[in-house]
């Protein structure tokens, strides 16, 4: 298997099952230039006929199209010794770390979050974690197809550690079912650091139930992360020790009859419906307010059926201060499939300033889904500034939904939704080795995208230029698998796969 401080695509070619041959040089991958020039050249803007303009609140907003592609083996595994899988579940740029390298390469650090590990048996004991993994981008804005192999050279991935998460007591994390509650410590709600009432396996094993799913790093080098189980957001020091937790409004707490229930196996009766918690995290481009966005509708806002669960909320945090404070709440309504009417549940958001955000929705076909042929996977645009602001109103109780059996409320505005970045272009994937439908091989687009990512494309003559990463959650599987130290085989190798979009963001 590969280890610590060993890029992936180096010894890909030890993998079985890959059919890598002899891999091109980095200046001239399958015959074609895949290091982009100076800035100042225009033969490193992609061709203007792959872009896809889109107009949102009088701004125009370019995709330009897939420049990088790289993956993670399925059964790479971490310096615990367990598989290192399900990171696509949220990724971050760590602040400062990436730079152009003066040759149209670009390196960075990706800060990546799994969420509750290989729970294909039901949940495990798995701890929280994070892990950091270098990288360098080597943009292809070529037209040519690469071949799959010489592809993964545009975005070589170098896994270098891993930090566990702690909450109170240096307790270990736990990504078990919560089936009881523990109680709030003394001075909640008035003490911003005092624990509301917490999710744990059971009296006996009193440790904090996290899904992790959204993450947020601070410039400071503390981060946020976004859970299902509460659906709660939760500030971690930079050791990975728990600082404080968020409770969202009542009308997000899960209850069942009226009383706080965090299982996931049971929707509940009202609140957020069980595994689609805060799956959208990111703070704006300032750091001083920090966004969440629900998968999809709470309960009672039509979240029992996914022909009614369309409408989902997205909140804002001033975080100014060490008490943080709900200061917008808004509706944002989610796309729904063209055949059998069912909403696409958003798998994370990324601010980018003037309440404008990006919103990744999907099906859930593609390598290690259900059906190898994807209909729906897109970065697409959020305006809440002509939105109604709900935060503080009736409808943060539960007994006031914003919408009823899926219709919205007459005295809301939703936000206003625009489609942007598709992930399945034909032409696109192709370019990059990869394709959409059968055969089921590792060249297949994975199922389950759930993490953005942004950073400046540094270019001078298109300064609002920007590169946009996104990771897969390929679950755990892979036939070679280790899971709290007991190895596994789940059936299928299904890589986490990571893409790069260059966009334009006015």
């Amino acid at each position: 298997m590969l280890q610590k401080g060993v890029t992936f695509y180096a010894l890909l070619q030890c993998l079985v099952g890959y059919g890598v041959s002899a891999v091109p040089t980095a200046a001239n991958l399958n015959g074609h230039n895949v290091w982009a020039r100076s800035a100042a050249s225009s033969s490193a803007e992609p061709d203007p006929s792959m872009a896809v303009s889109v107009q949102l609140a009088g701004k125009a907003f370019v995709n330009k199209g897939l420049v990088a592609f790289g993956l993670i083996p399925s059964n790479f595994t971490d310096s615990t010794g367990n598989t290192m899988g399900g990171i696509g579940s949220a990724i971050g740029v760590k602040p400062g770390s990436f730079t152009p390298n003066g040759d149209g390469t670009f390196s960075g650090t990706f800060i990546v979050q799994p969420d509750r590990g290989f729970n294909v048996d039901g949940t495990v004991d798995y701890q929280a974690r994070q892990h950091v993994i270098d990288f360098v981008l080597s943009p292809y804005y070529g037209t040519d197809d690469l071949s799959f192999t010489a592809a993964q050279q545009t975005l070589k991935l170098d896994y270098k550690s891993t930090l566990l998460y702690y909450e109170r007591n240096d307790t270990k994390t736990t990504g078990l079912d919560s089936l009881a509650i523990r109680p709030q410590q003394d001075g909640y709600p008035q003490n911003s650091l005092a624990d509301p009432p917490m999710p744990i396996p059971n009296i006996t094993y009193n440790h904090l139930c996290t899904d992790a799913e959204g993450l947020a790093l601070n410039a400071d080098g503390t981060w946020w992360t976004s859970d299902e189980y509460g659906p709660y957001i939760y500030r971690y020091s930079a050791t990975g020790n728990l600082i404080q937790t968020i409770a969202p409004p009542p009308a997000i707490l899960p209850m069942i009859d009226g009383v706080l229930n965090f299982t996931s196996v049971t929707d509940p009766t009202t609140g957020r419906a069980g595994n689609q918690g805060f799956e959208g995290l990111s703070l704006d481009p300032s750091g001083q307010i920090l966004y969440a966005l629900l998968q999809s509708a709470t309960i009672q806002d039509g979240g029992s059926s996914k022909t009614t669960s369309r409408y989902t909320r997205l909140l804002a945090y001033d975080i100014s201060s060490d008490t943080p404070t709900l200061t917008g709440e808004w509706v944002v309504p989610l796309p729904i499939t063209s055949k059998k009417g069912n909403t696409l549940a958003a798998s994370e958001m990324h601010s980018l300033g003037n309440g404008i955000f990006l919103v990744l929705s999907r099906d859930g076909d593609g390598h290690g889904g259900s059906d190898n042929h994807s209909s729906y996977k897109q970065a697409d645009l959020v305006d809440v500034s002509g939105a109604t602001d709900i935060h503080g109103t009736e409808f943060d109780s539960p007994s006031n939904p914003i919408a009823v059996n899926g219709v919205l409320d007459s005295s809301i505005t939703a936000a206003t939704y625009e489609s942007f970045v598709n992930y399945i272009n034909d032409t696109q994937l192709a370019r990059f080795g990869l394709h959409n439908g059968s055969p089921a091989d590792q060249t297949l687009i994975d199922a389950k995208w759930e993490s953005l990512a942004l950073a400046p494309a540094n270019d001078p003559a298109y300064p609002d230029d920007y590169f946009l990463f996104t990771a897969s959650d390929n679950d755990f599987i892979t036939t070679d698998g280790i899971s709290l130290g007991i190895p596994y085989n789940a059936g299928l190798d299904n890589d986490n796969q990571f893409l790069v979009f260059r966009v334009t963001l006015p």
